[in-house]
């Protein structure tokens, strides 16, 4: 004989499978989503690299990679060169990084390794809470009090110190390259000590151990096993924080002096591709100008990028596990 289910039975088996059948439906929707939303970034990227690109055609049409090694620049004749813009981008991040490097590492460095525990939270909350300060607040500060201590106090005695230099003699003007390089030095220490500390806390406390057990006292392990071993993440910090510097805008444009001119002298004014977007963008007077500046932010996004993503790259390095230690070994 045929069994059959109890009506009830029935009805409990149609509402599991009704609940399975939407509970597949949601995970597909979900994926969806997901995957819209991950495909979003690349394709904001393309559209802005597109964007560029378009706006910057003429420019490019005209003068070629040339661009890139001309210094003139004059929009009354036409003619553009951003070569001095990329030079001052360049040179006032290097000066930045000297600055930031050793203070930014020496911070981490204690706060993982040396710093009592009732200290260790209080100073990393401030360090990140100094990231979230606005630029255009540091080039203000930087305008009523950076630049006058520079410009009466520490740029002669730099001059008199260094002099022999060609980067430290010439007319001091206070708003400089210099001037810009430290308060570019001020605004990405906050992100290297972070991403650094970051990185030295996730290496093994084996590593410790094992250098202490072979006799080593706290700084040598920290010099012959910590650090070799976070090598790949603290370049990454480095060049997160230089990938910072390379866009930064308000703060150098406030700083930095703005003449359109490459100086052997830290002292002297100079100009940043950034700066000259902001300066000149809105008041661009005719279509080949226009291009010209955006040329220049086509150059800014494809030297940003790279640096960033070399950044990313050397993070997610150190984070499978240490491969620079076991490289460095």
């Amino acid at each position: 004989m045929a069994t059959t289910l109890p009506t009830g039975g029935l009805s409990r088996r149609a509402a599991t499978l009704k609940a399975l059948t939407g509970a597949v439906r949601g995970d597909q929707i979900f994926r969806i989503l997901l995957t819209t939303a991950a495909l979003a970034i690349p394709a904001l990227l393309l559209a802005l690299l597109a964007v560029l690109v378009r706006g910057a055609r003429p420019a490019i049409a005209q003068f070629g990679v040339g661009f890139a090694a001309t210094k003139t620049w004059d929009p009354v004749a036409g003619q553009f060169g951003a070569f001095p813009m990329i030079v001052g981008t360049l040179l006032t991040s290097l000066v930045a990084l000297l600055i930031a490097v050793p203070l930014s590492l020496g911070v981490a460095v204690y706060l993982t390794e040396f710093a009592p525990g009732f200290l260790r939270r209080p100073v990393a909350m401030t360090i990140e809470l100094l990231a979230a300060i606005p630029s255009v607040v540091y080039g203000l500060w930087g305008v009523f009090v950076l630049i006058p201590l520079l410009q009466h106090a520490v740029f002669p005695f730099l001059r008199s110190l260094l002099g022999f230099l060609p980067l430290f003699r010439g007319v001091i003007y206070g708003p400089s390259v210099l001037a810009a390089s430290i308060i570019l030095a001020i605004m990405i220490m906050p992100f290297i000590m972070s991403v650094a500390r970051e990185v030295l806390l996730a290496v093994p406390g084996s590593q410790r151990e094992a250098a202490m057990a072979l006799g080593a006292t706290r700084w040598e392990a920290v010099r012959t096993a910590i650090v070799p071993y976070a090598r790949s993440g603290l370049i990454g910090a480095i060049i997160l924080g230089l990938g910072r510097a390379l866009g930064e805008t308000m703060a150098v444009t406030m700083l930095i002096g703005n003449r359109h001119d490459i100086s052997a002298s830290l002292f002297a004014p100079g100009y940043t591709m950034a700066a000259a977007i902001a300066n000149e963008f809105n008041e661009a007077a005719t279509p080949m100008h226009y291009a010209a500046l955006t040329y220049v932010a086509l150059l800014l996004f494809v030297i940003t990028v790279l640096v960033n993503a070399a950044a990313r790259f050397l993070i997610w390095r150190v984070s499978r596990g240490g491969v620079s230690g076991r490289n460095s070994a």
